[in-house]
């Protein structure tokens, strides 16, 4: 009997005794709401990351713009400088003055004297204009005169009887002595022989003055009537 009672006290000293109302209102959580607040905490950590990342990946993004515009805008200082350095290798007056003086020009110099030599190359490309026009008349009249003296030879081969009014050499000869000693006239007239320069622009002088294809024709003209008045009919 004593050991029954004893062991009956021992199975009564391990159970556990209910739990009033009171004592539950001092422990409110459970095991889901802890579970679930621990869940919580993870979430929130999460989006604490994602709002790290984004403001990373948009201080990346400004970056990344300010550096393309940085490069567009060398891109664009880099083609003006070398739209410059070219003008100023093919403007002669750019060169000139840059290896007198020794300094670098300015742009606004370079623009300006850039327009002088267009401006200068306008006025030769007009001055060439106009004696390529003046050429291509000389060149018109001189094939008409081409063209008449071919009819007028041809009519005086035409005519009966011209065998016999052939003309000599010894007249030919006079012809040309007396076209050359006319030219010789008006060439020795107007030259400087002091030196060889002053002698080379009086014969181009003398050249542009009379040996014009009209002033020809009107001393060759002369010298025709004078020899033909000479030989007689």
């Amino acid at each position: 009997m004593s050991d029954l009672h004893s062991r009956h006290s021992k199975d009564d000293s391990y159970k556990l005794e209910p739990v009033s109302p009171s004592e539950k209102e001092h422990f409110p959580f459970s095991r889901c709401s802890s579970t679930g607040s621990l869940n919580t905490l993870s979430s929130s950590a999460h989006n604490t990351d994602d709002e790290d990342s984004d403001g990373k990946s948009s201080m990346s993004y400004k970056e990344r713009r300010r550096e393309a515009h940085t490069q567009a805008e060398q891109k664009r200082r880099d083609a003006i400088k070398k739209g410059y350095d070219s003008l100023q290798d093919l403007v002669p007056m750019c060169q000139q003055n840059d290896s007198l003086s020794g300094y670098k020009l300015s742009k606004a110099t370079i623009l300006q004297k850039s327009i002088d030599y267009i401006q200068y190359l306008l006025q030769q490309k007009k001055r060439q204009e106009d004696e390529l026009s003046a050429l291509r008349k000389e060149v018109i009249a001189l094939q008409i005169m081409k063209v008449n003296y071919e009819q007028i030879v041809k009519a005086h081969q035409n005519q009966p009887g011209n065998a016999s009014l052939q003309v000599s050499d010894e007249v030919k000869f006079q012809v040309f002595q007396a076209i050359m000693d006319t030219l010789f006239i008006s060439f020795n007239a107007g030259m400087s022989v002091a030196n060889f320069t002053e002698m080379s622009a009086g014969v181009f002088s003398w050249l542009e003055e009379h040996c014009k294809p009209q002033t020809l024709r009107d001393m060759v003209i002369s010298i025709l009537q004078q020899l033909k008045s000479q030989l007689g009919p």
